[in-house]
């Protein structure tokens, strides 16, 4: 008998890794909602929702028991993370993660300009020393004592979900 699978999980990298794509067949596979941390985060209008309303949000979601969170925003998975059984890190090399950004705006009509700022953010996560970045998503992997897995490839992320 195999033992239950986590019922709470939270999924971290940098734009474009896959996170969405691999909460999506997660959330279908282990029948469990999945929430976009960007659709926490920002309001429906482009404006940035207030930090304890959107951390409150967080908490609220994560008090259910059974969800997949997923997003780029550290401060807001370390809400998240308190409840989570389960930690995903996709550490997937910047030319993956701009080839995920760009096929993503194609499919919503973007260009490539309409994309420049995003692009330049996430290039750069590796430099940056937010919790939104190589060095945040890091700390909250090393801190969490729950069951982890850091993924570098888009093989391995693939191969997670049968």
């Amino acid at each position: 008998m195999f033992p239950p699978l986590p019922a709470r999980w939270v999924i971290i990298g940098n734009s474009g890794s896959g996170k969405s794509t691999l909460a999506e067949r997660l959330g279908q596979t282990l029948q469990r909602p999945v929430y976009d941390l960007d659709l926490v985060h920002w309001h429906p209008d482009g404006r940035k929702r207030d930090e304890a309303d959107a951390k409150a949000r967080v908490a609220a979601i994560a008090a259910s028991d059974a969800w997949i969170i997923e997003g780029v925003y550290g401060w807001l998975a370390e809400v998240a993370l308190v409840r989570a059984t389960r930690l995903i890190w996709l550490d997937i090399p910047w030319d993956e993660c701009r080839a995920g950004l760009l096929a993503r705006g194609l499919r919503r009509g973007m260009t490539p300009s309409d994309q420049s700022d995003l692009l330049a953010w996430a290039l750069e996560y590796w430099t940056r020393a937010t919790s939104s970045s190589f060095m945040g998503h890091e700390r909250l992997y090393l801190a969490f004592t729950g069951e982890r897995a850091h993924l570098r490839a888009r093989g391995d992320v693939a191969a997670f979900v049968p």
